[in-house]
């Protein structure tokens, strides 16, 4: 009912009836539910259109301050929700930050404190909630799967973040890595969808995403576009992953914000790190610099590999910092300089803001993109990823 209302705007219950074909009784109990639940309206009735005597039919649609999708991006410092109408529009959004040690019962409890107050800010409800898409950081494979070394599983999201988000809304929930959602975001935000693209987000972790021959690629046990777990320095510094020198520990903000701090200037946060580029501090330029050398060497290795139409990097610190993206490119052009082109690579920065999972999570409920055939494939989902769940 909530799709024929979606689909053909305001109609009458004999309308919706012939539609969804239901018993004039059955969809009256469902009406009334759906109407106490706020999901629909009385919008009008058809007496302007109607012919012959006899009372007037009131019309249904959508409540307009109904959220019909979800998108909820976990990352390593914070969550950022995004809310949908049945347009597809983005009505309300928010962000709450937490430390990174935050356990994931309290990370679940704050995001649903952030949801509650998007709701009473904005008047936007959940009545008509037909999906939910959630962004989480790393591979989300579930307790018991294996893959990832112990302290970096203990920071994954545990099987129980899609139970979670199911028992509140009582509705279809789909988990992923938060950076291939907004991979999925950039590729399809533009007129023209991106056939192969790979995306790399310098946050609060350096996660990637890859979309190959116009499919948004997994991989076979969820670790594709791990990028910032590529390791950029044998000898550099411990990584959450277990390794030492992954780009993680190099072009993470923290990472960022330290090497600059260690020039001797006074920086601690995104916004002192802007005050000194808006200065051209000469020392911070060199190190911004040299993190974008590392950058691109490693998105090199990856084109070398995928021969990508675009390479996109996202996260605030590319709009802060625009010289480390400048570096990153010069040195993915030195990288591929070997490979025949009449095309030069477009390396450009992500169109969306620190959004992107959250869209990404709610693009990828929609299932509209031929970047999401087969994905995930709901057979597969049933015998390797149990706690994968369709947004059909």
């Amino acid at each position: 009912m909530l799709a024929a209302l979606r689909t053909h705007g305001a109609l009458s219950r004999g309308e919706l009836a012939r539609r969804v074909g239901l018993s004039r009784t059955t969809l009256s109990e469902i009406t009334a539910q759906l109407l106490q639940r706020g999901a629909i309206i009385v919008a009008d009735t058809d007496a302007a259109t109607r012919a012959g005597s006899g009372r007037p039919a009131e019309r249904l649609a959508l409540d307009p301050g109904s959220g019909q999708f979800l998108g909820v991006d976990f990352g390593h410092r914070r969550v950022h929700v995004a809310v949908a109408d049945a347009s597809h529009e983005v009505v309300a959004q928010g962000v709450e930050r937490y430390p990174d040690d935050t356990p994931w019962a309290d990370r679940l409890a704050i995001a649903f404190a952030l949801i509650d107050r998007i709701s009473r800010e904005t008047g936007v409800h959940y009545g008509a909630l037909q999906s939910v898409g959630i962004g989480v950081p790393g591979p989300y494979t579930g307790a018991g799967a294996g893959g990832p070394a112990v302290n970096w599983k203990a920071r994954l999201a545990p099987e129980g973040v899609d139970t979670a988000f199911t028992e509140r809304f009582d509705a279809p929930v789909i988990v992923d890595n938060n950076t291939r959602l907004a991979a999925l975001a950039e590729a399809i935000n533009r007129p023209d969808a991106v056939d192969n693209l790979i995306y790399l987000r310098l946050s609060d972790g350096v996660g990637g995403g890859l979309v190959v021959s116009g499919r948004l690629v997994t991989g076979s046990r969820g670790f594709a576009g791990e990028l910032g777990h590529v390791t950029a320095n044998p000898s550099g510094a411990p990584c959450r992953c277990g390794k030492r020198g992954c780009l993680e520990t190099i072009a993470s903000v923290p990472a960022i914000l330290r090497a600059c701090a260690a020039t001797g200037a006074d920086i601690e946060t995104l916004d002192d790190l802007a005050e000194a580029v808006a200065k051209g501090d000469p020392a911070v330029d060199a190190v911004l610099r040299e993190i974008g050398s590392a950058v691109g060497r490693v998105l090199g290795a990856a084109a070398m590999t995928l021969n990508p139409r675009e390479v996109v990097l996202g996260g605030e610190i590319v709009r802060i910092a625009p010289v480390l993206l400048e570096q990153a490119a010069a040195t993915l052009r030195y990288e591929l300089y070997s490979i025949p082109s009449d095309q030069p690579h477009i390396v450009r920065a992500a169109q969306l803001t620190d959004s992107d999972g959250a869209l990404g999570a709610i693009a990828a409920i929609f299932h509209q993109s031929p970047l999401l055939a087969g994905y995930p494939d709901p057979a597969a989902s049933a015998e390797t990823a149990p706690q994968r769940r369709s947004a059909q």
